[in-house]
């Protein structure tokens, strides 16, 4: 769902907030539609969360050397640390963690299904790429959200660390042998359409989180904004893809 980004992000938040964004969660969430999309933004990024930790879990049976295996298994306890987190936050605005996250369940579990890395590199690839897409798009919304829930969502979308691994050992393995540039160019330009089709039919199931995309209870953002957003968040792509030695 999330992960490793890179320095350069997708969002281009103006100095001074308006509207919801210039508030706390306290006044915010006197709109009861509001709140429901929040929990509803809580609850995607806290399955996120947690499918991640058991994907990178999973992907590290596929390391080639112990010190490999321990650096995935380190990026999958940062990953149940943010889910713990954003469960924690929504107990504490009284919200049941398991039902904000039932909704979103199905849809991320069939995307990594759809997207089951076939070996290390793919693994590293997905990680590095394909979860970031998601993690764009959640900053993006975050600019619009009231001042606490902002906080915490783009403290656990922080990069913890591991970005320039998989960049290291995904260029280390392109320089070795060029034949895997073109295949994990391919692996990455499905991640991106199979990623950015799982974001919008959430968002079109949810009709908190579509009216908050849209322009109704979020500051600023209209149907012009929203496909600017999707041009930075292929930008974004563009430029990991490149980082990673890699063709868009």
């Amino acid at each position: 769902m999330r992960c490793m980004g890179t320095p350069e992000e997708t969002t281009d938040p103006a100095e001074t907030h308006t509207g919801i964004a210039a508030q706390d969660w306290a006044q915010a969430a006197a709109d009861p539609q509001y709140r429901a999309a929040v929990v509803d933004l809580l609850g995607a990024l806290a399955y996120g969360e947690l499918a991640a930790f058991e994907r990178l879990a999973e992907d590290a049976k596929l390391a080639p050397s112990p010190s490999d295996k321990a650096e995935l298994a380190k990026m999958a306890s940062a990953e149940f640390h943010h889910f713990e987190r954003l469960r924690d936050r929504l107990t504490a605005i009284e919200a049941d963690p398991a039902e904000a996250m039932e909704p979103f369940a199905r849809a991320l579990d069939e995307f990594h299904r759809q997207t089951a890395p076939s070996d290390w590199l793919e693994g590293l690839v997905k990680a590095y790429v394909g979860d970031s897409i998601a993690s764009d798009f959640y900053r993006e919304v975050a600019v619009r959200l009231d001042s606490d829930t902002r906080d915490l969502v783009l403290q656990v979308l922080d990069d913890t660390g591991h970005a320039s691994f998989a960049v290291e050992k995904v260029r280390a393995a392109i320089e070795a042998d060029p034949r895997v540039g073109g295949r994990l160019a391919l692996w990455a330009r499905r991640l991106m359409g199979e990623a950015l089709s799982q974001a919008q039919r959430v968002v079109a199931e949810r009709d908190a989180l579509s009216t908050m995309l849209v322009g109704g209870v979020a500051d600023g953002f209209d149907l012009a904004e929203v496909g600017r957003m999707f041009s930075r968040i292929t930008e974004a792509h563009t430029k990991r893809m490149a980082a990673l030695g890699l063709a868009a």
